[in-house]
């Protein structure tokens, strides 16, 4: 599984990814976290509001910080 945080660094993109990280660590899951902050592929993905989630290749959130269990549910 690769779990892809897309954002620009601003606050609440960070705060996505600190919560994608602990929500990993707390289920034990053996996968890959990316935090991608690159504008021109954030929007190739066709992406307009971060941050974003990405789980295998689909987005699964846009616009808003996902809360740890919000995250567990998408995961599970």
């Amino acid at each position: 599984m690769e779990i892809t945080v897309l954002g620009s660094g601003c606050k609440s993109c960070k705060r996505l990814l600190e919560n994608v990280k602990e929500v990993v660590a707390e289920l034990n899951l053996d996968c890959d976290v990316i935090y991608q902050t690159d504008i021109i592929e954030i929007s190739k993905k066709g992406v307009m509001k971060t941050p974003a989630l990405m789980i295998d290749d689909h987005i699964v959130a846009s616009g808003y910080v996902l809360e740890t269990e919000e995250i567990k549910k998408l995961l599970r």
